[in-house]
């Protein structure tokens, strides 16, 4: 029976027993709440504020495309504060996402309530799953969208989907790397994951449409494409009868001005080895793979209904280092599974000690209400699914450490991302955004201190930690 609307959502609001109060007595809005009125103005003034994943990102652009494209006035997390309509693409993947979308809701919700806003509407993964629920619970939001709703939300502005802005993107990452979601939606059997859910079925991108934006976005001066899916290694068997990953590859990679193209959420089951050609065949394809792994006992494999075993699972591991050596792999796993004992979080630990993963990323467990695993009792404790957790982090940190003082000394070629606090900070092409290491030069003092972001530079690797490597620049 679905909980959310009432019981969960003022357990969240009320979290550890705290009384909800006003936004403007939890966050410091600054000027906000002093500018932000733009009643009476005339014309739309619109502000898109996006949560959770990257896919996301890709939403909130296409959404601001079609807005501009028809001659509205909207940007992306504006820091001006001066928007009189207000889009919020909600996450609902686990129950920290859930918390921090209904957060933001209803710190907009009381923006609207003082008169500082007009206009507020939600969409996104949260109000796919539970919109006609919240529509009830926050009625302050003029209206709820689905994830694949998109041309009634322009409705909303009066304005049409107009199919010919398809290859026009509007990034909001830094001009130098964007992200590209090759499918939506999602048909694996997990029993943990509510993305079918919110997502539907998988869904392929037509290859000529997504060559076609990859293309202008290059021209735009877009260097790093970020390939985007439930599960990249899906692609094209909806629409070509087969798993076609390799040859949306080898297209992408001709596209001139791609200079790296990275690929994350390769689903394990079933991989297709020919991908791993083409890594190692194409230059500009980065030496890098997202393998989300989840666990390592086969025994909560199998609970977790992930399609294989500890063993096909390092076979394909090793597989793929040997026929892509040097490649950097990074994996996400889930502590605190309905089911997982002590013996079964041992083996996890094992298997992250053996396999030496350059980057791991560690979820606790959430308890997805219609999901197969909520059939299941929750029969972790929340603190021992945190301390398992951290317990992975720690053991991670030190192999972590351990491979990135192995990189001392060395030259690598860095893309620049941006200037902070003096330093240039930017990444290897091992490297994601956002959730990897990063290389930084300190107060940027090298080559006439003009090294600028979003520019491929020679970078010699004087220290490291568990985070980060440290560099001066020899050339660009």
């Amino acid at each position: 029976m679905l909980i959310f609307p009432k019981q969960y959502l003022w357990i969240l609001i009320f979290m550890n027993g705290c009384r909800w109060q006003l936004a403007a007595d939890l966050v410091n809005f600054g000027g906000w709440l002093k500018n932000m009125n733009t009643k009476g103005q005339g014309k739309n003034n619109v502000n898109i504020v996006t949560l959770g994943c990257a896919k996301n990102i890709v939403d909130s652009e296409i959404l601001l495309t079609q807005l501009k494209g028809n001659n509205e006035d909207v940007r992306h997390e504006s820091q001006k504060d001066d928007a009189n309509i207000v889009v919020i693409n909600t996450c609902g993947f686990i129950d920290s996402a859930k918390q921090e979308s209904i957060d933001t809701i209803l710190r907009y919700v009381d923006a609207k309530q003082n008169g500082l806003i007009e206009k507020l509407y939600v969409t996104g993964c949260l109000s796919q799953r539970y919109k006609e629920d919240l529509r009830k619970e926050i009625p302050d939001v003029d209206a709820w969208f689905g994830t694949n709703e998109l041309p009634q939300l322009l409705n909303r502005f009066n304005v049409d989907y107009k199919h010919e802005l398809v290859g026009e993107w509007q990034i909001t990452t830094p001009r130098h790397y964007a992200y590209l979601k090759i499918s939506e939606g999602c048909d694996r059997p997990c029993a943990f994951c509510a993305i079918p859910l919110m997502r539907g079925r998988h869904v392929s991108k037509p290859m000529d449409a997504l060559i076609t934006v990859a293309s202008n976005l290059a021209r735009s001066g877009v260097k790093e494409l970020l390939l985007l899916a439930q599960d990249t290694t899906y692609y094209g068997i909806d629409l070509y009868g087969k798993r076609s990953l390799a040859e949306l590859l080898r297209k992408l990679s001709d596209v001139e001005g791609l200079e790296w193209i990275r690929l994350h959420y390769a689903f394990p089951t079933g991989f297709p080895l020919e991908v791993l050609d083409v890594i190692s065949e194409k230059d500009n394809i980065c030496i890098y793979l997202d393998i989300p792994l989840q666990h390592a006992s086969t025994r909560m494999l199998k609970i977790m209904r992930r399609g294989t075993t500890r063993k096909k699972t390092e076979t394909l591991l090793h597989t793929i280092r040997d026929r892509v050596p040097d490649i950097a792999l990074r994996t996400t796993l889930i502590t605190g599974h309905p089911g997982e004992t002590e013996e079964d979080f041992e083996q996890m630990m094992d298997f992250v000690l053996k396999s030496r993963f350059d980057r791991l990323g560690v979820f606790t467990y959430s308890h997805e209400e219609n999901t197969h695993a909520f059939s299941l009792e929750d029969n972790v404790s929340e603190d021992l699914k945190q301390k398992r957790a951290d317990d992975v982090m720690e053991l991670q940190q030190r192999i972590s450490f351990e491979i990135n003082t192995s990189k001392v000394g060395r030259v690598m070629k860095v893309l620049t991302d941006r200037v902070e606090a003096g330093n240039l900070n930017g990444r290897r092409e091992f490297d994601s955004p956002e959730v990897d290491n990063e290389v930084i030069i300190e107060n940027n003092q090298n080559l006439n201190n003009d090294a600028k972001p979003g520019e491929f530079i020679q970078v010699k690797i004087t220290d490291a930690n568990e985070f980060d490597l440290f560099g001066k620049i020899l050339s660009r």
